[in-house]
């Protein structure tokens, strides 16, 4: 038998992919599964740990006044002079702080009511024998100067002796000058009554031995101490400086005694009034 052979048609049409749903945007529910992830994903991609500065820096302003105080510091070292500062104190009056830097690095500062809460003036000096505590006569006690040696002349004044009065023009230009000891430095106004370049200094360590007072410090061009305001007062220079002798003095032979502390000594015991066996 012979097949039969349909007629030719139209071709036929080819057959169309299912259309497919219109894409919804993500509703709240579906950010709130993906967020997550995306915020998980991204933080892996950061560092476990940022590095963190080690110290912030220093202004320039501050920095510039820190070598500037520095030079000047650096300059009242090596300046030897005769010179007399009025110390300006709360409570107490004026007095006259004369300091002494000699051409052979020794030096000597006298000090009025240095000693004995107030009562007693007091030297002290430097030289190549050591340090030394001088009692000075004063009207309050008339006794002849004399010293004690307290110990080799780069020895520290014990606290219980220490006015501090003379640490601005000794070891304290020593922490001025030196880079690494825990001070911030800025431009400061001069006290009432002085000149010079003047400087705030403050220190940045927690220590309770801070290696100065802060304060305010002020010198002149060719480093002349011209002012200092601290905790112990203020000292202004008062007229022009002398020329420094080739070493200094003490102010009276070295004895073997107990040097004067700064506190007000005790009062004496009253004498009894009450008779006695031998009064009987």
């Amino acid at each position: 038998m012979h097949a039969h052979l349909r007629p030719a048609g139209p071709p036929a049409k080819p057959l169309r992919a299912p259309a497919r749903p219109a894409r919804r945007l993500a509703g709240p529910l579906t950010l709130a599964l993906v967020l997550p992830a995306l915020l998980v994903a991204c933080a892996a991609d950061q560092p476990a740990t940022r590095p963190t500065p080690t110290s912030a820096p220093v202004p320039a302003g501050m920095d510039a006044a820190r070598d500037e105080l520095a030079a000047l510091a650096a300059a009242a070292q090596d300046r030897h002079l005769v010179a007399s500062y009025t110390l300006r104190a709360a409570g107490s009056p004026d007095r006259t702080i004369l300091v002494t830097s000699a051409n052979d690095g020794s030096w000597r500062v006298d000090v009025p009511g240095g000693a004995l809460g107030g009562s007693a003036d007091v030297s002290f000096a430097a030289t190549a024998d050591g340090l030394f505590q001088c009692a000075l006569p004063s009207v309050t006690r008339p006794e002849p100067a004399a010293c004690v040696r307290l110990g080799d002349r780069d020895a520290a004044v014990p606290r219980r002796l220490d006015p501090r009065v003379q640490h601005p023009f000794t070891d304290w230009l020593a922490v001025l000058t030196d880079r690494r000891a825990p001070l911030a430095v800025s431009p400061a106004q001069p006290p009432p009554g002085a000149s010079g370049a003047c400087y705030s200094v403050e220190t940045t360590s927690a220590s309770i031995n801070a290696p100065l007072d802060v304060g305010i410090y002020c010198y002149g061009p060719d480093g002349t101490p011209t002012a200092v305001r601290t905790a112990f007062g203020t000292l202004i220079l008062a007229g022009t400086p002398a020329p420094a002798p080739a070493t200094v003095q003490l102010a009276g032979p070295v004895v073997d005694a107990e040097p004067l502390g700064t506190a007000t000594p005790e009062p004496a015991p009253e004498p009894s009034t009450e008779p006695t066996t031998e009064t009987l």
